[in-house]
């Protein structure tokens, strides 16, 4: 392993950390700076094309929810020139509000990300959640998509 591929990795961590803080303090913007504008991704709730629908689909969830903290693990990154891919442990906490705040809703998933470095920069071309288990109750949850 060379030192730009240590460095690389160190700066898709980082990426893959502000895409989770950005889902939590809904900053869609930021994502702007961590995907490309042509982004692809299956959240789980089928196929998604441009970095406009992956940030409207989160929305779809996360807008009428509670606080949420996304919080990643064992993260693997592989690096192959200005290529790479990473993965993710992820579990994630929901908050429900007003008459739903007694209410939660948790996952436990996996994140499966390609990234491309454009401009010196890694930005993030693919997402993949597979979503491995959950607890608690989908009305803490926006109506979803459509």
């Amino acid at each position: 392993m060379t030192l730009d591929d240590l460095l690389a990795e160190r700066e898709i961590y980082r990426q893959l950390v502000n895409f989770a803080r950005a889902m939590d303090e809904r900053d869609w913007r930021a994502l702007d700076s961590i995907t490309t504008d042509d982004v692809t991704g299956d959240l789980g709730a089928g196929k998604l094309a441009g970095r406009d629908a992956l940030v409207a689909n989160m929305r779809s969830f996360l807008d009428d929810c509670g606080p949420t903290q996304h919080l990643l693990a064992n993260v693997l990154i592989d690096v192959k020139g200005d290529r790479a891919s990473s993965k993710a442990y992820v579990s994630d906490m929901h908050l429900g509000v007003a008459d739903q705040a007694h209410l939660t809703f948790s996952t436990l998933g996996d994140y499966r990300d390609e990234w491309q470095k454009a401009g010196g920069v890694w930005l993030m071309t693919h997402r993949t959640k597979l979503n491995r288990a959950h607890i608690g109750s989908f009305e803490v949850l926006g109506p979803g998509p459509g």
